[in-house]
C-alpha cells in the first residue's frame, strides 16, 4: 500500500516542536544534567504527595466536574482572598484545567477570534506564540530589555491599536525572571481599559520571588478585575510538574468562553491530584517563606557557578530561571553553544533564540534552570568549568 504523505495543517506547520521538551530529550540521551527544562529534581511536600494517595485509595478516581472538583475551587478561590485580597466567585469565576498549559490555550481558543491581535512580551515563554497561531490571533511583540529586562512605554503604547483584544502579561516572568511593577501593572491596564482589551496573565510563578519582591496580580489593579483572565497552577509551587493541574480565574463574561473549550479539549484535570491541591493550598504561610529562602540559596549558587564560568547574567527578581550571556564561548550561535555543552560536557541548557520571536535577538543567550538541588547546580558548575580551565 502507498504511504500516506505527511500532510500537517497549516498552522502546525508554522511552528516547531517545543524547543525546551527537546533539549530535556537530548539530556536524557547524553546522561546530561537538566538545567534545560524547569522542573525541580527534589521531592514534593509529604502531605501534598500523602493527600494524592490517599484520593485515590479514597475512590476519587472518576470524572469531576468539567471545570473542578467544588472543594477545589473553593480552596482557589480562598487562596486569592489570602494572598492578594480578591474576591473570587468559586462557582461562575474557577476553570480547573490540565495545568496553566491548557489554561492558556483554552482562553486564546475561547476569548479570541481570527485576525484580533495580541501584544506579548519578549522574551517569552515558547508556547504563547503557537497559542496565537492556534486561536488566529496576531502577535504584537514588545520587548523587554536587559539588564532589568524593562520595556520601553512608547513602545507598547504603540503596539496597542483598535485591533488589540488581549495582552498577555508572565510575572514573575519566564524566562528572564522580571517581576513587573504595580506602576508597569497600572500602565497596562490603562491601555486595556483605553482600547477595550483584556490582560491574559500567567502568575505561575507568584510564589517564588526574591529580595523583598513582591508579587502583584494584574486583576489587582483597579479597573482590571473584571479584564483580567489570572492563570497559575499547583505545577511551581509545590514541585508537582507532572501533575498537570492548572486553572484559570476570570469574571463571568471571560469564563463563559473558556469553560466549554476546556471541556472539549480535556473535559477535566485529574480527580484525585485536585484533591490532593486542596490541601497543597492550604499549607501554612511557613510554607511559602521557606520555599522563597531555599529558591533564593539556589539563585545565589547557580549566580556564582555562572560567574566562575565566564557568563554574564543578572540575578533575576523572581521564578527559577537565568538568562546568560554566551558571547565568550565564541559560537556562532546560541543553539549550536547548547547542543556543544549538553552533547561535550554533559549540561543541558535552553537556546535563548526559542524566546524570542526573531530568533537573532536570542542568538548570544541561553536559558538556565536553577530549581535544583544545591548538589546538583554544584555538580553541573564542575563541569561547566571545564569550558574555561
Amino acid at each position: 500500500m502507498e504511504a500516506l504523505n505527511a500532510r500537517r495543517s497549516i498552522k502546525a506547520a508554522s511552528f516547531t516542536e517545543s524547543v525546551i521538551r527537546d533539549f530535556t530529550r537530548l539530556a536524557d540521551l547524553h546522561g546530561a544534567i537538566n538545567l534545560g527544562q524547569g522542573f525541580p529534581d527534589f521531592a514534593a511536600p509529604a502531605q501534598v504527595k500523602e493527600a494524592a494517595r490517599r484520593a485515590i485509595a479514597e475512590d476519587h478516581n472518576q470524572y469531576p466536574v468539567t471545570w473542578g472538583v467544588p472543594a477545589f475551587r473553593d480552596a482557589i478561590a480562598s487562596t486569592y482572598e489570602r494572598f492578594y485580597g480578591m474576591s473570587v466567585d468559586p462557582d461562575l469565576e474557577v476553570c480547573v484545567t490540565c495545568g496553566s498549559t491548557e489554561a492558556m490555550i483554552a482562553t486564546m481558543l475561547g476569548l479570541l477570534n481570527p485576525g484580533d491581535e495580541v501584544v506579548v512580551f519578549e522574551p517569552y515563554y515558547e508556547n504563547y506564540g503557537p497559542d496565537a497561531i492556534l486561536s488566529g490571533a496576531v502577535p504584537r511583540m514588545v520587548t523587554l530589555r536587559p539588564p532589568d529586562w524593562t520595556f520601553d512605554e512608547a513602545e507598547l503604547r504603540a503596539a496597542f491599536t483598535d485591533r488589540t483584544r488581549a495582552i498577555v502579561v508572565n510575572t514573575p516572568n519566564n524566562p528572564t525572571g522580571k517581576v513587573f511593577s504595580r506602576e508597569e501593572l497600572s500602565m497596562i491596564g490603562e491601555l486595556c481599559e483605553r482600547y477595550d482589551a483584556f490582560a491574559i496573565t500567567d502568575e505561575i510563578y507568584e510564589h517564588i520571588t526574591y529580595d523583598g519582591v513582591s508579587h502583584v496580580p494584574i486583576a489587582t489593579i483597579p479597573g482590571m478585575e473584571a479584564r483580567t483572565v489570572t492563570i497559575s497552577a499547583l505545577s511551581k509551587t509545590y514541585s508537582v510538574t507532572g501533575w498537570r493541574v492548572g486553572w484559570a480565574v476570570a469574571a463571568p463574561a471571560l469564563m463563559d468562553g473558556i469553560r466549554p473549550v476546556h471541556d472539549f479539549l480535556t473535559v477535566a484535570a485529574p480527580a484525585p491530584l485536585q484533591i490532593a491541591g486542596i490541601t497543597a493550598l492550604g499549607l501554612p504561610d511557613g510554607y511559602y517563606s521557606e520555599a522563597r529562602v531555599e529558591y533564593a540559596e539556589r539563585r545565589d549558587t547557580m549566580m556564582r557557578v555562572l560567574g566562575e564560568c565566564g557568563f554574564v547574567a543578572r540575578p533575576p527578581a523572581g521564578a527559577y530561571y537565568v538568562m546568560a550571556d554566551i558571547s565568550h564561548l565564541g559560537f556562532d550561535d546560541d543553539t549550536a553553544a547548547a547542543r556543544s555543552l549538553v552533547e561535550g560536557i554533559g549540561v543541558a541548557t535552553v537556546p535563548g533564540s526559542s524566546f524570542f520571536s526573531d530568533p537573532a535577538d536570542g542568538s548570544h543567550l541561553l536559558r538556565f534552570a536553577f530549581c535544583k538541588q544545591l548538589e546538583t547546580l554544584e555538580a553541573a558548575g564542575e563541569r561547566l568549568r571545564t569550558l574555561v580551565s
